[in-house]
This record gives structure tokens, C-alpha cells and sequence, in this order.
């Protein structure tokens, strides 16, 4: 067997494999399906610093190889998560990581030093997506001076090991990525969702209550694959990829393509055991292809 262990940060993963935010629940409604420490990491649902209702429904909906959701990082905020949640969690054997969503840098910062006193979760992955209240709404991570103030101010409060997602909702996403290497990310993930609409033609109205959401799925594979490439070529830190990852086969690449770390997301509503699957599958792909490790195959694509 090839070894499959890889390092984001101070991350050691028994594999390259984890199941993206708000795609896997808190990791304990999949364990019917799969064993939960047979992964590398597993990134909990958004985390925000006060509760949060989401939006109205309808806020999913299916769309041609993918679907579109708005689901507006409903939780009971850090401090529930902190007393109900991570006690159950906790002990699970393998990379427990908290997705951290905000409104300011403070609220982001504030949230990841709250997790950052819970001693079983080793890293946090900051969504910044989220839409800046103090700027008209526009999303921090469309900007470098905005994806660059939330990193800063987290940077400051928290020491573990510290992951951005980044929006491909902009132009360069590559030097989005720079901006927060340069304030003290340890890792980048990408890609977030990309934003859609869809219509029903008889009610004539939007199939989602806020009309536009996330595009997620194998319809976002190719933007994915291209955007990984690019980022991996442009920062010195490691690459989380994701975006339509339903196979082995497309996980492998995205490891190709410079990512050192995948996350399924999609894909988990589909096969609740997809993520033990594509595991086995890289395993066999490398086996048959006389790769000694995954880090042979880690970014061979020029």
C-alpha cells in the first residue's frame, strides 16, 4: 500500500481525503455510514458567533449536475458548539476542524479564539464568503484588502492552524490567495460555492427564497480544477481542493493539479460513504500506477 498521510500546517492527515463544511453535518450523522476516523479531517458545519436562524425556505435546490443552496450558515452559534457539540466530537479520531463565519473581522476573530480554547480541535477553516455588514454587503473574500482584514485580525487571536476558503466569485482568485498567505494562513481551500439562480417557468419566480444561492456539484469541477492549479502555483503554502469531487478519479485530480487535500461536499447527499470510497480509490490508483506516496503525484501538472 502507497502512503497516503499528507501536512496542512501543523495538520498531520492519515490521508488526503475530508468532507467539506456544511456538507457532513458534525461528522456524527455519518457514522451509520462510514467510519468516521478512516479520513483525514472532517470540517464541521458554518460556526458563527451568535446564532444564527439561516434563510427562509425554499433554500435548495436541484439544477442540472449539481444544486444550489442558501442556507444562510444556520447554527446555534460558537458558545452551543462549544458546550453541546465538541463534547461529543471530540474524541473522534481524526482532524476535527471548525468552519468560522462572521460579519466584521472582530466577530470572526472573537468566534476562532473561542474554538481556539478547545483543545481537541486543531485547525479552523474561515469562510470568507460571508457578506461584510460594514461594507454594503459585499463578501471579504472578493477583495485582498477584505480577505486580508479577516485573516489579520484571526491571525492575531488564534494559534492553531488556520485555513481560508476561498470565493470564486471574483476575478483573481490567485491573488486573493497571496493576500492571505501574506497575513498568516497556513493552508487556502478552494473553491466556496459558485453563485446561480434557477427559475421555475410555471410559478414564474425563483425556486429560491432569496433568488440566488451556492452552485455546488460536478457541474463546478472544471472551475474548481482550474482555480486549484493556479493558486497552487501562486502561494508557497498547501492547497485544499474541492468542487464536484464525486470519484477517485477526481480527486486525483486535484492532487495532480497542486492540491495536497481534498474535501467532498456534494457528493456526501448522494453516498453518505463516498468519502472511504474515494479514499480506497486513490490506495488503488497509486498501487497499480507503482506510487510509493500520494506526494509523488502532488502537483505534476505544469
Amino acid at each position: 500500500m502507497a502512503k497516503l498521510n499528507v501536512k496542512i500546517g501543523d495538520l498531520q492527515l492519515k490521508n488526503p481525503v475530508m468532507t467539506a463544511s456544511g456538507t457532513f453535518g458534525y461528522g456524527l450523522e455519518f457514522a451509520d455510514f462510514m467510519p468516521l476516523d478512516g479520513i483525514g479531517g472532517i470540517i464541521v458545519k458554518g460556526t458563527t458567533l451568535a446564532p444564527r436562524e439561516g434563510n427562509d425556505y425554499p433554500r435548495m435546490a436541484e439544477t442540472a449536475q449539481g444544486m444550489l443552496n442558501c442556507v444562510g450558515l444556520q447554527n446555534k452559534g460558537v458558545d452551543y458548539f462549544c458546550s453541546h457539540i465538541y463534547p461529543q466530537i471530540k474524541d473522534i479520531d481524526t482532524n476535527m476542524i471548525v468552519n468560522v463565519s462572521g460579519s466584521s473581522p472582530e466577530d470572526y476573530a472573537e468566534c476562532a479564539a473561542r474554538v481556539d480554547a478547545l483543545e481537541h480541535i486543531p485547525a479552523i477553516e474561515l469562510n470568507i464568503s460571508c457578506p461584510n455588514v460594514k461594507d454594503g454587503g459585499m463578501a471579504f473574500g472578493v477583495t485582498c484588502a477584505g480577505a486580508a482584514s479577516v485573516v489579520k485580525a484571526v491571525r492575531q487571536r488564534y494559534q492553531k492552524t488556520l485555513i481560508v476558503k476561498l470565493s470564486p466569485n471574483v476575478t483573481d482568485i490567485a491573488e486573493i490567495a497571496r493576500a492571505v498567505e501574506a497575513e498568516g494562513a497556513d493552508a487556502v481551500s478552494l473553491i466556496n460555492t459558485l453563485m446561480g439562480m434557477a427559475i421555475d417557468i410555471e410559478k414564474r419566480k425563483p425556486l429560491l427564497s432569496i433568488r440566488t444561492g451556492g452552485l455546488s456539484g460536478p457541474a463546478v469541477k472544471p472551475v474548481a480544477l482550474r482555480m486549484v492549479w493556479q493558486v497552487a502555483k501562486a502561494v508557497g503554502i498547501p492547497v485544499i481542493g474541492l468542487g464536484g469531487i464525486s470519484s477517485a478519479k477526481d480527486a486525483i485530480e486535484f492532487l495532480m493539479a497542486g492540491a495536497t487535500a481534498i474535501e467532498i461536499g456534494t457528493a456526501n447527499f448522494l453516498d453518505p460513504a463516498i468519502s472511504i470510497k474515494v479514499r480506497d480509490g486513490i490506495d488503488a490508483w497509486l498501487d497499480a500506477h507503482g506510487c510509493q506516496s500520494v506526494e509523488e503525484i502532488i502537483g505534476v501538472i505544469d
